[in-house]
């Protein structure tokens, strides 16, 4: 007899029935995630510390290696990098976490990061389903930031720990499930801490922005054999490092030269002899050019936990750095360059246009040479025609005051909101753009975060000769006068009426071919942005994960990727049950759109 059975005792007729009306009670009714996995997969390696490290997939029912599903509809999948919620929050978010763990009866933030895996297959039954949670041990409380911009066949990921100074690197061949493959430990940077992002080279190696100082206070020697004095773990200066396809140091690399920086506007608490503004944090690469571009942000530790207005706002950076990388196990340092202040009249200095470039992206045809510059408080965006110049030149081309005022024609406007991921498309068209939002004062009062596009294609076709620079107020609220200056394609307003808003984005560069397998595209159609940027940071988030369209020029929410719990657009971390357990709300960061090896050409 053929039909559904339970341990081998075949169910027919009203009994079915009766199954299947309460399994429709127990999963609808109860408003909860599926919470026994069909599937458990653990890898493990040892780290260079003497401690072993591993994950464990819990893969939900039907999303098993070699379950069926897979030979029905090839897959894709977005990976988010999340923390337990209770390790690294704010006081009312805590207070949540704690009374969760206080009913789970287990200590406070005890509970694993993981990488979730989300299928992300347009038209499946199961878009926007949670199919299997990657569990990390044993450190907990790594505070997950980034991964790479982008993934392509045969890359790994890499996936930093903010707080833990831990790179993890996975296999993803066979999504939904990940290997572990390798693991940095502190011990393997001496040099640098805080790892921020990644960007991964054709050969599958990666270098990573290693946003603070040195293990330990006083001089430290790098892998090229060149010394600098450091103030320590999450100060500066911070460092640039190559690992290969294991999480192996290649190379640790000073992103500061041995002479002072302008001593005058780069402050390190404690004093460094050597003053340095070296705290990069955004890194991209021209593997063509030879030049690898990361930005600084700030020297981290000043702002853990603590009033930003209390802070020296000259620990908060200007400045952005290119890397000569000729030799990949050996970058240099090219040049530093200060992007220039802005026409806007600000009371406090770290909403000045220029502050806080937390992200850089370069263009990507071999006719450009371009990169831009976002900054995090300044809501500006700054461009530099040839990265391969000694000593590049950025001007402002847009403020984020034109993109509120498309929608919100009242308000808010100024420094202060937050700008966050930047992306040039593959085809050099366009520019995305996430800001959080203003979280501070009145204009925190209104929920401001968005996502917007502009179209460059002018001001890319002006080669070395831009003649855009936003240097006056009204250029700040409607667009830059000059008619190279790029044009706000459309914006998307994300409504988060918490302390944060969409932080972190990736593009969808993935589509079905003819034969279909999944292949790489350079016409993107959507992206993905998270809600979360650092509650220790006091910059948390309502923990959605969204997506976006991008089709014939036009931004939308997309209203079918819905919570598989709420029923509502986004996924939402808030939850009690995933697929690894019971373990309450989670913070989304980083996010990755991937495709298993199997289904990708």
């Amino acid at each position: 007899m053929s039909g559904l059975s339970i341990r081998g005792k075949p169910i027919v007729g009203g009994a079915l029935l009766t199954l299947a009306a309460s399994v429709l009670v127990a999963v609808v009714g109860s408003g909860q995630a599926e919470s026994a996995p069909a599937s458990k997969l653990t890898s493990s390696v040892k780290g260079s510390d003497g401690l072993v490290y591993s994950v464990t997939n819990h893969l939900v029912r039907g999303f098993a290696p070699g379950a069926e599903v897979h030979h029905r509809q090839r897959k894709q999948w977005l990976l988010v990098w999340a923390g337990d919620t209770g390790a690294n929050s704010t006081p009312g978010s805590t207070q949540a976490a704690a009374a969760h763990h206080a009913a789970a009866g287990t200590p406070a933030a005890t509970d694993p990061d993981f990488l979730a895996v989300i299928d992300v297959t347009r038209g499946a039954p199961t878009y926007g389903k949670v199919v299997n949670t990657v569990t990390f041990s044993p450190t907990t409380g790594n505070e997950p930031h980034h991964m790479q911009y982008v993934w392509h066949k045969g890359n790994r990921i890499y996936a930093g720990g903010l707080f833990s100074d831990t790179t993890y690197v996975l296999d993803p061949r066979k999504l939904p499930a990940l290997r572990l493959v390798g693991v940095t430990t502190p011990v393997d940077t001496p040099c640098g801490s805080a790892p921020d992002a990644y960007t991964v080279l054709r050969d599958g190696t990666a270098y990573a922005s290693y946003m603070g100082g040195p293990n330990l206070p006083g001089p430290c020697t790098y892998t090229n054999g060149e010394v600098r004095e450091g103030n320590g773990y999450a100060g500066s200066p911070g460092e640039v490092v190559r690992l290969d396809a294991r999480g192996r140091v290649l190379a640790e690399a000073p992103a500061t030269s041995a002479t002072p920086e302008r001593p005058e506007i780069c402050h390190n608490i404690p004093a460094l002899t050597t003053a340095t503004c070296a705290n990069p944090h955004g890194v991209q690469v021209r593997e063509d050019l030879n030049i690898m571009v990361t930005s600084d942000l700030l020297e981290p530790r000043n702002y853990i936990d603590t009033d930003p207005f209390t802070v020296d706002p000259l620990t908060g950076r200007i400045t952005v750095r290119t890397f000569d990388i000729s030799d990949r196990n050996n970058p240099r340092l090219k040049s530093v360059s200060y992007l220039p202040w802005g026409p806007r009249q600000e009371e406090f200095l770290v909403f000045k246009e220029n502050r806080l470039p937390m992200e850089n992206t370069v263009t990507n045809l071999p006719s450009h040479r371009g990169a831009f510059a976002s900054t995090m408080q300044g809501a500006a965006i700054f461009y530099t025609p040839d990265i391969t110049d000694p000593t590049p030149e950025w001007r402002e081309i847009f403020d984020d005051e034109t993109a509120y005022r498309s929608f919100h024609p009242d308000g808010p406007f100024g420094g202060g909101d937050t700008g966050s991921w930047l992306q040039v498309s593959p085809d050099d068209k366009y520019l995305f753009h996430a800001v959080t939002g203003h979280q501070l004062g009145e204009l925190g009062k209104i929920p401001s975060g968005m996502v917007y596009v502009l179209d460059i294609q002018k001001l890319l076709a002006s080669g070395n000769d831009p003649k855009c620079n936003i240097d006056q107020i009204e250029e700040g609220r409607v667009g830059g006068s000059e008619p190279d200056c790029p044009a706000l394609v459309d914006v998307v307003p994300i409504a988060d009426e918490t302390s944060g808003g969409p932080h972190w984005g990736t593009l969808d560069h993935f589509r079905v071919g003819r034969d279909g397998k999944y292949h790489e595209t350079t016409d993107v159609k959507r992206l993905a942005v998270s809600n979360y940027l650092s509650a220790r940071l006091g910059m948390d988030g309502d923990h959605r994960l969204c997506m976006i369209d991008f089709v014939g020029r036009d931004l939308s929410v997309d209203e079918t990727f819905r919570d598989e719990l709420t029923g509502q657009p986004c996924v939402d971390f808030k939850r009690e049950n995933w697929p690894h357990g019971a373990t309450g709300g989670a913070n989304p960061h980083g996010v990755l759109f991937a495709v298993a090896d199997a289904d990708i050409r």
